[in-house]
């Protein structure tokens, strides 16, 4: 398997991941820690959270179509938005997003761009 292949699916896996910690273990012990979030605010934030989360997973699925039906192109674009959205996660919240999130989109972006423009 291709190494852009793998990091792309590296990528569908993490934001799959993002989902489950967000739309399902947002307030659970472990999760509150994670985000360093209080009983009280994992609970004021459950609703934004969840929306987080599915968008996550969208993400994820599209990027997931676009890999299975071979359009490299919006597979580009998707990972850029990916990179782009962990910088800000990063700048703003906490800044190993930009490790969880931006490192693989961008390693895989690249990955994709050189295979596509030899």
């Amino acid at each position: 398997m291709h190494p852009s292949i793998v990091f792309t699916l590296i990528v569908v896996i993490l934001h799959i991941g993002f989902f489950f910690i967000e739309a399902i273990f947002w307030t659970t012990p472990k999760v509150r820690r994670l985000f360093r979030n209080t009983k009280e605010e994992a609970e004021t934030t459950r609703v934004i959270a969840l929306n987080q989360g599915f968008y996550n997973l969208g993400l994820a699925l599209v990027l997931l179509w676009f890999l299975y039906t071979g359009n490299t192109h919006a597979m580009m674009v998707v990972l850029l938005f990916l990179a782009g959205m962990g910088l800000v996660g990063g700048v703003t919240a906490f800044w190993t997003i930009i490790l969880i999130q931006t490192l693989p989109a961008l390693v895989a972006f690249t990955l994709l761009w050189l295979t596509s423009h030899p």
